[in-house]
């Protein structure tokens, strides 16, 4: 049969079966697709859908197309490039949307090993929230509690920018590069374990407990060399202040490999200050560690936290003596 005398509702049906063919899409073969197939399957729109429907429901978008096709012929295909352009611009507008999500303590993941006892704000170990992955470059923050004696054997990382932040307690660290140190509250430890390091932390103490957080940050190049840094604040450092312990170029606090900037927070009640994010495509992460916080109206209390993004400014006041730790990372990055 010629192409002139073709069935064209056959002739797409034929178009369709050598899209779903293509392997979920196999851009280099476009040229076997009339062009308007290629417009609509290239668009980012199309590609921002396959990912939406492909994690919520299970489904690519071809097989909607195909649907609508069917069901409505050349009609379905110009509605499901309408539907492409109306997600784009959905997408759009939530990207410019100021997104608040509150974190209370109790949401968080918990262990009791005996000898730790750690509460997880983001998946880790045995603890799996598919919502609670990470936040930007923000992997891992642990809330951790080591008894006398006790702490982490020595184990591997690599490619990971890893932080301590002593609350109590003094704690041990010894690695493979040959560094060994104690660090205790009013310290930031940062290790970049790069192309790979050994480490253990450990209780200093034989009888009283430490406890810190750690907190883990993917870097922005890997396979760096392995690096150890520390150093020491004083609480009056942060009353009433932003006190930068992180930060990228290392001039303020510890160096981080990443456009990350954390801040600690000692605050007096009634002390109100605005925190402007760094850069665009950065967010907030505002993690309480004692007393009552409030941040752009959003309350939280002890080990609440905040996650907040596609905002420039971020109003801060105590309502009680508390004290934070904020953290400024990137939402995206290579």
């Amino acid at each position: 049969m010629s192409k002139e005398n073709a069935n064209p509702k056959s002739d797409m049906y034929v178009r369709m079966c050598e899209l779903l063919m293509l392997d979920s899409i196999c851009f280099e073969d476009a040229k076997v697709m009339p062009k308007f197939y290629v417009n609509l399957f290239e668009s980012d729109s199309f590609m921002f859908l396959r990912k939406i429907t492909s994690y919520v429901f299970g489904l690519s978008p071809i097989l909607i197309v195909t649907f609508l096709m069917v069901s409505m012929g050349q009609n379905g295909l110009i509605f499901a490039s309408n539907m492409f352009d109306d997600t784009e611009h959905l997408l759009n507008t939530m990207e410019n949307t100021p997104t608040y999500t509150v974190h209370k303590a109790s949401s968080r993941g918990h262990a009791d090993h005996g000898w730790l006892n750690t509460y997880h704000s983001f998946s880790f170990a045995q603890w799996h929230d598919p919502s609670r992955m990470h936040f930007g470059a923000l992997r891992v923050l642990n809330d951790d509690f080591v008894s006398g004696g006790n702490g982490f054997g020595k184990h591997p990382h690599d490619n990971m920018e890893i932080v301590s932040i002593p609350l109590e307690g003094s704690l041990r660290h010894d690695d493979s590069m040959g560094n060994g140190a104690v660090i205790a509250k009013g310290d930031i430890q940062i290790m970049s374990a790069g192309t790979g390091v050994l480490h253990s932390e450990k209780n200093q103490s034989s009888t009283d407990p430490v406890k810190f957080l750690q907190i883990w940050v993917f870097p922005n190049q890997k396979d760096l060399p392995p690096r150890y840094e520390q150093e020491t604040f004083t609480t009056e450092d942060e009353h009433n202040q932003f006190r930068c312990v992180v930060s990228p170029s290392g001039e303020e606090g510890v160096k981080i490999h990443q456009n990350a900037w954390f801040y600690l927070g000692s605050w007096d009640q009634g002390h109100s200050q605005s925190y402007e994010l760094k850069t665009n495509g950065q967010g907030v992460y505002l993690f309480v560690l004692e007393g009552t916080i409030e941040a752009d109206g959003h309350v939280l209390n002890r080990r609440d936290a905040l996650s907040i993004s596609n905002v420039d400014l971020v109003q801060l006041s105590a309502s009680s003596d508390a004290r934070f730790l904020l953290m400024d990372v990137p939402m995206q990055w290579q």
